[in-house]
């Protein structure tokens, strides 16, 4: 009850002071930057800084008001329909990265600043964003990733990438309950990723199991044993010996 009652306040904070002049001009200027960059498609990473630092000002200031909106995610919503995530990393990179770093971001592009704060939110003053910005000038974004991966992990990671499509909210409750199944059956220290890979590995084993892909069904079953714990998997291969024999 502690943790809840103190989130009620009698008096809530005040609004900031809203400045309409430079609200209007903040966001002429996201919306200059917004239609640049869809003209620029190959140089589109060169203005992110400056967005970056806009869209914390609107959120600061409370921009968004002038458009007579009732947050600042529905003002993202509206710039940016496709995914406001990427609006949310800009502002992380504004937020995190220290301005001398900043300066030099447009360099290596925002994917890479993603990257960079990872490492500014951990070290905070110790940061050393000179070598760091140098590594990622020098390494492709693919090998810079596994870099910073591996100095935040201490250990080797496998390429990853983050896959985006859409689902309707009536498709969701067979997806979420599919999802924790599989989780149930992995064990909670795996990752969703896993656990729709599990999941599309079972569904091509059934797919080839009669008459189908004798490649597949190997190689979905291949996946299926990864995730075996190791009892099972020297239980799994003692059979297929015996079976063999």
């Amino acid at each position: 009850m502690i943790g809840l009652t103190s989130l009620v306040t009698e008096y809530p904070p005040m609004p900031p002071k809203f400045n309409r002049r430079r609200a209007v001009f903040v966001l002429g200027k996201i919306d200059e930057i917004l239609v640049w960059e869809q003209r620029k498609e190959t140089e589109r990473d060169t203005k992110f800084v400056e967005l970056a630092r806009y869209l914390c000002e609107v959120r600061a200031g409370q921009y968004w008001r002038l458009e007579s909106l009732k947050c600042f995610d529905e003002f993202l919503e509206r710039r940016f329909p496709e995914s406001r995530r990427k609006a949310y990393y800009l502002m992380s990179i504004h937020e995190h990265l220290p301005p001398q770093a900043r300066k030099q971001l447009k360099e290596v592009g925002w994917v890479k600043g993603i990257e960079l704060v990872k490492l500014a939110r951990r070290d905070r003053q110790n940061f050393d964003c000179a070598i760091w910005l140098h590594k990622a000038r020098q390494m492709p974004q693919a090998d810079f990733k596994k870099e910073v991966e591996r100095e935040l992990t201490g250990r080797e990671t496998e390429p990853w990438e983050i896959v985006y499509f859409k689902l309707y909210q009536s498709q969701m409750p067979v997806i979420e309950k599919a999802i924790e199944t599989a989780a149930l059956m992995l064990g909670s220290d795996r990752s969703r990723g896993y656990c729709l890979e599990m999941i599309c590995a079972d569904f091509l084993a059934g797919a080839n199991l009669d008459n189908g892909d004798p490649e597949t069904l190997v190689f979905s079953m291949s996946r299926f044993f990864r995730f075996l714990p190791e009892e099972q998997k020297q239980a799994f291969l003692k059979r297929l010996a015996e079976e063999a024999t």
